[in-house]
C-alpha cells in the first residue's frame, strides 16, 4: 500500500491530533481510523462520473507513534469499483498538504 507517513509522534502530539481529528472527521468505526473527504474539485474524470460512489475519501490512521495516510482514494458506498484507485498526483499532493497544514495549525513540528 502506498502511504504518506509521519512517524515519531510524541504522546502529547498524538492526543492533540486525535482531539482535532475526532472533532472534524468521520470516524470509520475502527479505532484510530478516520475518513478524510477528498475535495470534490479534484475528483478525476472517472470519480466525477461515479455519482453513486461519491463522496470519496482518504483513510487516515492515527496511533500514538504515527499518522499514516493511505494514498488510495476510496468510497464508503462500495468495496470494489473502478473509481477506487490510487490518488492522482494532484490528489496525493492535496492529502499531503492537508495533513501538513493540520500539523502546522496545531503547532506540531516533525
Amino acid at each position: 500500500m502506498k502511504q504518506y507517513v509521519i512517524d515519531q509522534l510524541r504522546l502529547e502530539d498524538y492526543h492533540t491530533i486525535k482531539h482535532y481529528m475526532d472533532e472534524r472527521f468521520e470516524d470509520s468505526g475502527v479505532g484510530g481510523l478516520y475518513w478524510i473527504p477528498l475535495d470534490t474539485d479534484i475528483y478525476d474524470d472517472r470519480q466525477k462520473l461515479h455519482t453513486d460512489c461519491q463522496p470519496f475519501y482518504f483513510a487516515v490512521e492515527l496511533n500514538e507513534e504515527r499518522l499514516s495516510c493511505e494514498l488510495l482514494v476510496r468510497t464508503t458506498r462500495r468495496m470494489r469499483c473502478d473509481c477506487v484507485s490510487y490518488a492522482t498526483t494532484l490528489q496525493r499532493n492535496w492529502i499531503i498538504d492537508a495533513m501538513d497544514a493540520i500539523l502546522e495549525k496545531l503547532g506540531i513540528s516533525v
